[in-house]
């Protein structure tokens, strides 16, 4: 009996131990938490993990960037204080959290991951308001809408994984289905002001409009299949 309880608390151990049960773990909290746990925190380490033009066009205050893409972000990464909470965004959250994970791995304590990244962070009011207008304004967009056809709107960015793979049977689809609708993608890096006031704070999302309604929306991935399936 005593080694039948030893060999259950040996497997209760290991299966705890691959199930990261006995390691440290990243925290993904949304904007106002982070927000939050920033003002608690003395002097935080605030880690900005998208590309330098990323950063330089808009980042949460006295965020420092630190590429995840770079081959240097681990030797980066280990200047910091492991001791101390860091906290870690990027646009949507998917950088962020690889980013998370690695700073865990490296044995920081204490990792915070904004959920949703900072277009969740702006669609929750979190970012200082501001009056430039990037991009295309609400009212461009409206006039793209303004046919008899169905329009399809693409919302992407050029680090997204899945908007790259969905790119090529959607530039397809532009002209073979042209008579039925007009395919249209937004880069949301290039028109952050639109992106925001859509509410645009995942990606990719795909959104079916007609007669200026939307028919019908995709969050994340789909197949050419699945997409003209909708149209």
């Amino acid at each position: 009996m005593k080694f039948c309880q030893t060999i259950l608390m040996i497997g209760f151990f290991i299966f705890a131990s691959c199930n990261g049960q006995t390691s440290n773990t990243f925290e993904e909290v949304a904007s106002k938490e982070f927000s939050e746990k920033i003002k608690a925190a003395e002097n935080p380490q605030l880690l900005d993990v998208r590309t330098p033009d990323e950063f330089a066009s808009e980042h949460i205050d006295n965020a420092i960037n630190v590429n995840w893409n770079s081959q240097d972000f681990t030797s980066k990464a280990n200047t910091y204080d492991k001791s101390k909470p860091v906290f870690v965004y990027c646009l949507s959250g998917g950088r962020s959290k690889k980013a998370a994970a690695k700073l865990t791995e490296l044995g920081f304590t204490k990792v915070y991951e904004l959920e949703g990244g900072i277009l969740k962070w702006k669609v929750d009011g979190m970012m200082k308001k501001s009056t430039e207008q990037i991009g295309m304004t609400q009212e461009d967009f409206n006039k793209l809408l303004h046919t008899d056809k169905k329009v399809l709107v693409d919302f992407y960015a050029e680090w997204c994984a899945p908007c790259k793979k969905m790119e090529p049977y959607l530039l397809k689809m532009q002209k073979e289905m042209a008579d039925k609708v007009t395919i249209i993608r937004i880069d949301v890096d290039k028109n952050k002001t639109l992106a925001t006031q859509l509410q645009i704070d995942q990606l990719p999302i795909v959104v079916l409009y007609e007669n200026h309604e939307v028919k019908w929306k995709n969050l994340g991935y789909i197949s050419e299949q699945d997409l003209k399936k909708q149209l």
